[in-house]
């Protein structure tokens, strides 16, 4: 039996569901991240494209597009609260804190782009580091 995550905005008039075992939390620390949640970057579940599925409310998503296309946010028309994005072509980087049910076993495992992280920020869980994503 494939256990199912649930997700959704804080209005929850966007939800969705995740399909499979999720555990692994990326927590990047990039320029754009800081700027998105106006702290020290955003944590999120990597998911492949199959396993997600919207269930209510793809009205309500807004998308604002970086200039330049290297990066994108999508968040509630209603309530403003960050949703997923495709995070490349294959898979979806799912905000965390928008899990609401099946993340039992989520657990910061990795730590993305610390090479541009703030000064302020301070990374004390002992968790493995990357400078880029690429890494």
């Amino acid at each position: 039996m494939v256990e199912i995550a649930k997700g959704q905005c804080n209005c929850g008039e966007v939800t969705f569901e995740i399909n499979e075992k999720i555990s692994d939390i990326y927590v990047c620390h990039c320029s754009e991240c800081r700027k998105y949640t106006g702290n020290n970057g955003v944590a999120v579940v990597i998911v492949k494209n199959e396993v997600f599925r919207w269930t209510q409310g793809e009205k309500n998503i807004s998308t604002w597009n970086k200039p330049t296309g290297e990066w994108q946010s999508q968040f509630c028309r209603n309530c403003g609260s960050s949703l997923p994005v495709m995070n490349d072509k294959s898979s979806m980087a799912v905000p965390a804190g928008s899990i609401t049910t099946g993340d039992q076993a989520l657990k910061v495992a990795h730590h993305i782009w610390v090479g541009s992280k703030a000064t302020w920020d301070e990374i004390c869980n002992g968790k493995q580091h990357y400078a880029s994503f690429n890494e």
